[in-house]
């Protein structure tokens, strides 16, 4: 039995013509062979019987399936309330008979410079006359005081009303208030009258006049509150725990009016942000934010506009996937050259330079003013969780990013204690700690991007004041290779071969993942430990590698093609990447769920068994002879768990091998009480079925709510506890003292002599605060070349040193020991020579790199050079799944 199915339009079901409905604006960002697809579907024959231009097919199909265009105000115009007001007092003479049966909130409570959105919970409730439409704020006099949206709510009847941060709301000395709403045609000539400085024909405005019981206009109050972000690879979650006693500037009590009609608001209780998920068409309420930006508009180079998180995918699927907007992705990687300058195009083909950091705190900003909107307060302290092995370089980039707040770097969490305090403050709560007695705890961070594994030992005491904490912990290992990506990945290779073989073999091949790996589940993990994991994945690389020359991904090859051609391999690879990085997270969401399928929105579920996700439009191309055609039919074919289990239990037991065998072997392993599995990857049951092959299971902590939302608490838990921590702090129920021992360096660096004998100057797992090593050279060297190298042996990057030998200090040795805290012996500089240089290479814990420090000796004189430090990972190591080539 399969199990994520892809029916076609034309199979057991015939689908609703015209059910879609489409704006220009949509149509534009689609290529021409999409508006074609569209025409095939909706058997527009004046669209296919003869061949139209791209203007002329848009002009088809809006002729048939023009959405309606909403025209609402929402940017300000220079002169438009004024224009709105003279024809609000000379038009609107005619309102309509009775209420329309309009009811709205009975008071309106607006923050300055803050929007207002569907999170605001203000609803309106209308008979059938009501229409989306613009709608007035005004007075007793008809003075406009404001403009709102009201837009139809299609989760629940009725509508809510909206509006955009940059609006102004006016308090007037009447204080009589009504909200005007509407007829369609009304609201047009409103919008025309706002945007249009050429005067319209004079018209009567009908309107229904709805009295408000009271309005408050406030400015945000600042709060002294925490707000919290775990910026992620994949995803981003924000929050903070708002402060609800007495003598808190009446905050409480104001979040509470704000917040009493969807009534979210716990005082004292961890709250997290929430982003509106609108991708599919399925509104969707969620505490994770997709880490991405795209370029909107940068026709302006002084007002760069983003989109951001579901909105930057969503646009990216609107253009097939092949629009001209730069969309990025994994943001977290840019921690080493966020200063870096790039490029950036929009959708109309404008262009212009930025650097990463002007798109990070964009996105940034972006997350604290969703924040600030929710929580009705201003925030000024910030808490970011980071890599225990990363924590003062991204520390640093983000206060360099935001200096207009305060970043909490003293007692900053790295984001393994904080998920680790959240499970230490859950047993303080239980009772479950004994006074002076250790604990030590190991915790896996599998991420978007990175797997990190780092260990804690820990004492509790209840004194008679506060709880107190001493907390001694150590970065042990890391795989910047593997995390959440990694089984995106394959599942996309898996589906990219499954989809070949479809449409190759007229329709009825379905391919089996035991012939893609053919070893019993029972027995992968014995062939990796005796073959590797290059044996285990080899027959479904080969059938992956056949399966490009049908549905080609690898679009940096074809960037000398024509351009249709680089757009439509492009298009294939972001396609099948989101709909695999879609499946994975339903089949890991719920535990419930079998088998999986894509199917075309207007299909109706039919088994009961299947976890269903719509699909607008089916983008892929299929080689077809020599060209490149469109496929129109979703296939049919369905997806089940166990086969994706299978496709990745060896990539998950091979990274926790890699992590916890010397552990084992040395018997370190039964020391640890807790065993913490955190980042949404962990929760695949693959990982606890993995991890009992070196541990008892009853030691690993790996609770899932039954109940569990769309967001796992395993990703929130490192939110949660940067949050709880800091208010033990700020409460004075806990006193933690927290000390980072030297990391374990997870990479080998090693130089070659002139004879070619390889020199190892860092071992793989030294600690970050060992003896340096060294490799000589001629003083006159102008470049030495230095060699990183992963736990596998494979070279992971090279970097150059660059001698310049006018930049030599005279020193003693006193002046070296001192630079660095002793930790090159006397010896190794009294051996060296004249004409000689030696190169000294060392880590550091602080900056998550490599140190080279060359001295020399020229007539019995030592000397100093510059020191460079370089960083163990570029971009975080390198592995881009988004550069082209896969």
């Amino acid at each position: 039995m399969r199990g994520y199915r892809l029916y076609t339009d034309s199979t057991e079901q015939e689908r609703i013509r015209g059910a879609i409905r489409y704006s220009r604006e949509e149509l534009e960002e689609m290529t021409t062979f999409q508006l074609r697809n569209i025409c095939y579907k909706e058997r527009l024959v004046e669209g296919l019987t003869r061949r139209l231009d791209r203007e002329e097919m848009i002009r088809v199909i809006l002729k048939y399936l023009s959405a309606d265009e909403q025209l609402w105000i929402t940017t300000a115009s220079e002169g438009g309330l004024e224009r709105l007001q003279r024809a609000l007092r000379q038009y609107a003479r005619v309102p309509l008979k009775g209420d329309g049966a309009i009811r709205v909130p009975a008071r309106l409570v607006l923050y300055e410079g803050m929007a207002v959105d569907k999170s605001d919970g203000y609803r309106v409730s209308a008979g059938t006359e009501l229409n989306e439409s613009n709608v007035l704020l005004v007075n007793d006099q008809m003075e406009i005081c404001g403009i709102f949206n009201l837009h139809k709510d299609n989760e629940q009847r009725g509508f809510y009303l909206t509006a955009e941060a940059g609006n102004e709301w006016a308090a007037t000395a009447n204080r009589q208030y009504s909200l005007l709403f509407f007829r369609r045609r009304d609201s047009e000539y409103l919008y025309k009258t706002y945007y249009q400085e050429q005067g319209l024909p004079p018209a009567q405005l009908h309107y229904y006049k709805i009295p408000l019981a009271d309005l408050e206009i406030r400015r945000l109050e600042e709060t002294d509150a925490v707000l919290a972000i775990d910026f992620g690879t994949s995803n981003t979650t924000a929050g903070a725990c708002l402060p609800g006693g007495a003598g808190q500037a009446g905050q409480a009590r104001h979040l509470k009016q704000a917040d009493g009609l969807s009534g979210r608001f716990l005082a004292g209780e961890v709250q997290f942000v929430k982003f509106l998920d609108s991708t599919y068409k399925q509104l969707e309420w969620t505490e994770a934010l997709p880490t991405a930006v795209s370029v909107a508009d940068c026709s302006n180079p002084e007002a760069i506009q983003y989109e951001f998180g579901y909105e930057a995918l969503k646009n990216m699927r609107r253009s097939g996937y092949s629009g001209r907007a730069n969309v990025f992705l994994g943001l977290k990687r840019w921690v080493n050259g966020y200063n870096k300058a790039i490029e950036i195009t929009d959708a109309e083909g404008n262009a212009v330079g930025v650097r990463r950091r002007d798109i990070l705190e964009a996105y940034l900003r972006y997350i604290i003013s969703m924040a600030e909107h929710q929580f009705k307060c201003k925030f000024k302290y910030l808490h970011f969780t980071s890599p225990i092995k990363m924590k003062a370089p991204f520390l640093n980039m983000f206060t360099e990013l935001l200096p207009d707040y305060i970043i909490e770097r003293e007692h900053a969490l790295d984001e393994g204690m904080a998920v680790l305090y959240n499970t230490i403050a859950d047993g303080i709560e239980q009772g479950s700690f004994r006074e002076g007695q250790e604990y030590q705890a190991l915790v896996i961070d599998c991420g978007g991007g990175t797997t990190d594994l780092s260990s804690c030992k820990f004492e509790f005491a209840d004194g008679h004041m506060s709880f107190r904490l001493d907390m001694e912990t150590t970065y042990e290992n890391g795989d910047t290779h593997f995390g959440g990506d990694n089984i995106t990945y394959r599942i996309m290779q898996f589906m990219k071969i499954v989809f070949a073989d479809y449409y190759t073999s007229g329709r009825r091949t379905i391919t089996d993942i035991d012939s893609l790996i053919p070893i019993p589940g029972n027995d992968l993990f014995r062939e990796v430990d005796q073959h590797g994991i290059g044996e285990v994945y080899a027959e479904l690389m080969r059938k992956y590698a056949e399966a490009e020359a049908i549905i080609p991904t690898a679009y940096a090859q074809y960037e000398n093609r024509s351009r249709d051609e680089y757009l439509r391999v492009r298009g294939n690879f972001y396609f099948l990447w989101e709909i695999a990085e879609n499946m994975k997270e339903q089949f890991f969401r719920k535990t419930g769920i079998l088998r999986n399928r894509f199917y075309s929105e207007h299909q109706e579920e039919r088994e009961q068994d299947l976890q269903i996700t719509t699909m607008e439009r089916w983008f892929l191309s299929v080689r077809r002879g020599a060209e490149l055609k469109d496929e129109y039919e979703f296939p049919d074919v369905v997806f089940n768990i166990k086969e994706i289990s299978q496709l990745i239990k060896a990539d998950i037991y091979n990274v926790v091998r890699k992590f916890l065998e010397d552990f084992y072997q040395e018997g370190r392993l039964g020391h640890y009480s807790i065993i913490k599995l955190t980042g949404q990857s962990c929760r695949i049951d693959v990982f606890r079925e993995a991890l009992k092959e070196f541990v008892p299971g009853r030691s690993i902590e790996f609770r899932q709510k039954p109940a569990e939302g769309r967001v796992p608490e395993l990703k929130l838990s490192c939110l949660r506890g940067a949050i709880r921590y800091w208010n033990a702090r700020k409460s004075g129920t806990v006193e933690a003292v927290i000390r980072n021992q030297a990391a374990m360096i997870p990479y080998a660096v090693s130089a070659y002599t002139h004879s070619g004998r390889q020199v190892e100057l860092i071992r793989y797992l030294d600690p970050s605060n060992g003896s340096p090593g060294a490799v000589s050279r001629p003083s006159d060297v102008a470049e030495v070349e230095l060699y990183l190298f992963g736990s596998d042996g494979q070279l992971r990057h090279k970097y150059s040193y660059y001698n310049q030998t006018n930049n030599y200090k005279p020193v003693l040795y006193e002046d070296i020991a001192k630079h660095l805290d002793g930790r090159i012996p006397q010896d190794d500089t009294d051996s060296i020579v004249n004409g000689e240089t030696k190169f000294f290479v060392y880590a550091d814990l602080q900056q998550w790199g490599f140190h080279v420090l060359p001295v020399a000796r020229q007539a019995d004189q030592l000397y100093l050079g510059k020191g460079v430090i370089f960083p163990f990972e570029q971009d975080v190591s390198e592995l881009d799944f988004f550069d082209g080539f896969k």
